[in-house]
């Protein structure tokens, strides 16, 4: 069991086992959280212009639209439709069993962020989740252990199972619905975001938007986007893919390029 209101506030994988076993109690939390007005996010920078460090710190840091808790679930699709992203898709695998191959452009980095959460989040393994933010991150990050996405991992399975790893009975499942650039400096860095439709099974199914931003930078010894050095950008809002929430946080819908 968990302890009443204990991962609400805490991380949008946490909130959704915290959903499958407590789902009243998530209600009432949720419905008692302030609403906030989104804030309008654009890219800064150009693909031409390299400004340094402070630049890139301001887009990092640079607000987003804030979601309701309960935006992350799921619900209507909103009666205007967003604008889609085209992405690239991944043409080998790279280091910790990563797809990649993805090319030096804002949307290649879209892909490669992608491809690093769905394998952390299907795994839900602690050590994986160390082994790949080692594999892929840049020196001069937060480390392992305090990486966001190892943070989720270690909630999720807090709440599901007090083991390093998910146990064979706990499935979770995610891909991304949708993504956005926040800016860029010059070619060979950008800040990135993620929506992932994220489905986890533990007592009962549940499902949520979860959203996911990180620096990006282009290795090109390695030929690779990698996570880039310097502290964490503001988190994306979390909302349900295609949402009126999501529209409003200016979520672009995942379309892989070679779809069209």
């Amino acid at each position: 069991m968990l302890v009443a209101g204990g991962l609400v506030v805490v991380l949008g994988i946490g909130l959704a086992v915290y959903y499958a076993v407590q789902p009243s109690e998530a209600d009432q939390s949720a419905s008692e959280a302030p609403a906030q007005a989104p804030v309008p996010t654009t890219p800064a920078g150009d693909l031409g212009t390299v400004r340094g460090e402070d630049h890139r710190d301001k887009v990092a840091s640079a607000p987003m639209a804030t979601a309701h808790p309960s935006d992350i679930r799921p619900t209507e699709p909103a009666t205007v439709v967003a604008d889609t992203i085209e992405v690239p898709a991944a043409t080998e695998t790279g280091p910790a069993d990563i797809p990649t191959g993805f090319p030096a452009t804002p949307e290649g980095a879209v892909g490669q962020l992608a491809a690093i959460d769905v394998a952390v989040l299907h795994a839900m393994d602690v050590r994986q989740a160390g082994e790949v933010y080692d594999a892929w991150a840049l020196p001069g990050g937060v480390g392992a252990g305090q990486w966001v996405m190892t943070e989720n991992v270690v909630a999720f399975l807090g709440a599901t199972s007090n083991s390093a790893a998910k146990p064979a009975t706990t499935t979770v499942v995610a891909k991304p619905a949708a993504a956005q650039i926040k800016g860029v400096d010059g070619s060979e860095w950008v800040v990135v975001c993620v929506l992932l439709e994220v489905r986890a099974t533990v007592k009962q199914d549940a499902q949520i938007g979860y959203g996911h931003c990180e620096r990006m930078q282009w290795e090109a010894t390695q030929g690779r986007w990698m996570i880039a050095p310097g502290e964490p950008p503001v988190q994306a809002p979390s909302t349900w893919p295609g949402s009126a929430a999501a529209v409003n946080a200016g979520w672009q819908t995942w379309v892989e390029a070679w779809d069209r």
